[in-house]
């Protein structure tokens, strides 16, 4: 049984069995309320599951792609309440989570999926097909891109049909997690997927006071 956790576009809590499926998910669209919301997500979730941290198996953080502000904090939830729980933290690609739950719901085929990356930028992954067992076969590294650049007709995955997601489910994103360990598919790198510098950088030496 896994607790999930993405912070990646919106904040979104789960905790999921690979059995039962999603047993209990919240989640918030709103960009701005990640640090607000993500641990009463995480009780709400426990609770209505019936479940104690020494009952989890493992806690997934979505690696994104994100914006800086954002992602960390799932990030920093998820290992936090893995090394409190003396549980493993298993990183998932958040995209992932988006095209596996397209594949189950009928797709087939190539699929883009695309986020928000602010400052008039997009995140982008490719992603093949589904395999045997439904997990999205991804193409390469999730991308940085201006939008016109996949509107190119030169662009490498011109063409492909592309899926716009304001947000990520919790739960296929634990499910993701859950159906690559049964199956000996390999997770994600612990390394969150910013894919560009943050937006406040320090400086470099304090600032000077004049009297």
């Amino acid at each position: 049984m896994l607790l999930a956790i993405d912070t990646s576009a919106g904040t979104s809590v789960a905790v999921v069995d690979l059995a039962r499926g999603v047993i209990a998910e919240r989640g918030e669209a709103d960009t701005m309320r990640h640090a607000e919301i993500v641990g009463p997500f995480i009780l709400e979730c426990l609770q209505e599951a019936h479940v104690a941290p020494a009952d989890l198996s493992g806690v997934v953080g979505g690696m994104g792609p994100g914006p800086f502000t954002g992602l960390r904090v799932g990030i920093a939830s998820a290992r936090v309440f893995a090394l409190g729980a003396g549980t493993p933290l298993v990183p998932v690609i958040s995209h992932d989570a988006i095209a596996y739950g397209h594949y189950r719901r009928g797709h087939s085929g190539p699929l883009v999926v695309v986020t928000d990356a602010r400052r008039r930028e997009i995140y982008w992954s490719a992603y093949s097909q589904a395999d045997a067992v439904g997990l999205p076969v991804r193409v390469g590294q999730p991308g940085l891109a201006k939008p016109a650049d996949l509107d190119d007709e030169g662009w490498l995955h011109a063409g492909w049909p592309r899926l716009d997601a304001a947000t990520v489910s919790a739960g296929e994103l634990g499910l993701v997690a859950e159906l690559s360990y049964a199956h000996g598919r390999p997770f994600a790198a612990n390394e969150p997927l910013y894919l560009r510098s943050p937006d406040v950088t320090l400086s470099n030496g304090p600032k000077r006071v004049s009297r």
